[in-house]
């Protein structure tokens, strides 16, 4: 691992502890093999994985709302 991407231990706490206090986490699984088909669409999507499952559900509540 290069030097310069390391992160320290205290640097890693901050960020743990500013994603605990503004972020919600939850956890969804889906079937074998569902989780490389949803990497390489968001991939292709230019997004990442977290972005697309948000940008999805999304387009769900506002299409479920209209």
């Amino acid at each position: 691992m290069p030097e310069e991407s390391k992160v320290s231990k205290a640097q890693q706490k901050a960020v743990n502890k500013y994603v605990k206090n503004n972020y919600d986490r939850i956890n969804v699984t889906f079937p074998k093999g569902q989780k490389e088909i949803i990497m390489q669409a968001a991939e292709a999507a230019g997004e990442s994985v977290n972005g697309y499952i948000k940008k999805a559900v999304d387009q769900r509540m506002e299409r479920d709302n209209a």
